[in-house]
Formats: structure tokens, C-alpha cells, sequence
């Protein structure tokens, strides 16, 4: 699974004219599943965004999680993610999931957040969604399962 996380001011989503998905301070996360991802790799991407520290404290410095934040979470589903542009023009979408499987853990890492006691919101899967966003910072990370394509050969 691949996430890029951004911290945001707002975000929302929008399906048409319908907003399906709105936050206030937080973070907008999109994820891409993989082929042979499983529930393993949420769980570990789903600790990893409530734990990571990407929140200001007093003086000013990445050390609040967004948990301890009080941050809401809006998750929008992006298997643009595993566009593999190396050969042609055209990018190739071969290492994303099946709809069926994508939806599936996109599904379970969002309940993994809500039991986790973030807030979380989400856009509508295998929909054609406008996301609109206020940066904060900005900050942005990219965070991969140990299930991604590319490092599941990592050598030690």
C-alpha cells in the first residue's frame, strides 16, 4: 500500500455538486492499494499516519501525533498511486490492486483509523472526485507498506 499524506488547513471532496467528504485542520491521505496487499499492510500504514508526529507542539515543531492533535482525517481513494510511467507515455496501472480488493482494505483502513479514535472522513471509491485542499506548511510525506511492489526484495 502507498499513502501520501498532506497536513491541511481544510480539505473536502466533492462527487459532482455533492460534497461527500469535508475536514477542518488534519490531513488529507490518499491510498493506493497494490497487488498482494493485505490487512497486515493497513494495519501497519493505519499505526504509522495515527502515531506519526506531522502536528506543530508550543514551539513549533513536527512533535504531536494526529491523534494527540485532535486532527480529523480525510482518506480519498487514489490507485493513480501505482502508475508505473518508466516505459512509453502512457502509465501502466498493472501493479494496482482489482477494484474489488482495493475497495475491500480501503474499507478496513478506514474502520483501522475510526477504532483507533481519529475522526476520520473518506471520498467515494471508484468515483470521479474534485479534492480541494489549504496546505498547511506545507507537509507532505509518502509512506509504503513493507507489501509495495518495490520493496518487497529489499535485501538487509
Amino acid at each position: 500500500m502507498k499513502i501520501v499524506i498532506q497536513r491541511v488547513i481544510q480539505a473536502q471532496v466533492s462527487v459532482g455538486s455533492r460534497i461527500v467528504g469535508k475536514i477542518g485542520p488534519g490531513a488529507l491521505i490518499f491510498l493506493g492499494v497494490g497487488k498482494g496487499d493485505t490487512e497486515k499492510d493497513a494495519d501497519f500504514l493505519a499505526d504509522k499516519v495515527v502515531e506519526l508526529r506531522m502536528f506543530a507542539d508550543a514551539e513549533g515543531k513536527m512533535n504531536v501525533s494526529g491523534r494527540d492533535a485532535g486532527a480529523v482525517f480525510l482518506v480519498v481513494s487514489q490507485f493513480t498511486l501505482y502508475g508505473n510511467c518508466d516505459k512509453g507515455r502512457r502509465p501502466s496501472f498493472d501493479d494496482a490492486a482489482s477494484p474489488v480488493e482495493a475497495e475491500k482494505l480501503y474499507e478496513y483502513f478506514v474502520e483501522r483509523l475510526r477504532r483507533k479514535g481519529v475522526k476520520t472522513e473518506t471520498g467515494e471509491f471508484r468515483a470521479m472526485m474534485e479534492v480541494s485542499l489549504i496546505n498547511d506548511g506545507p507537509v507532505t510525506f509518502i509512506l509504503e507498506s513493507l507489501g509495495a511492489p518495490q520493496q518487497k526484495y529489499v535485501s538487509h
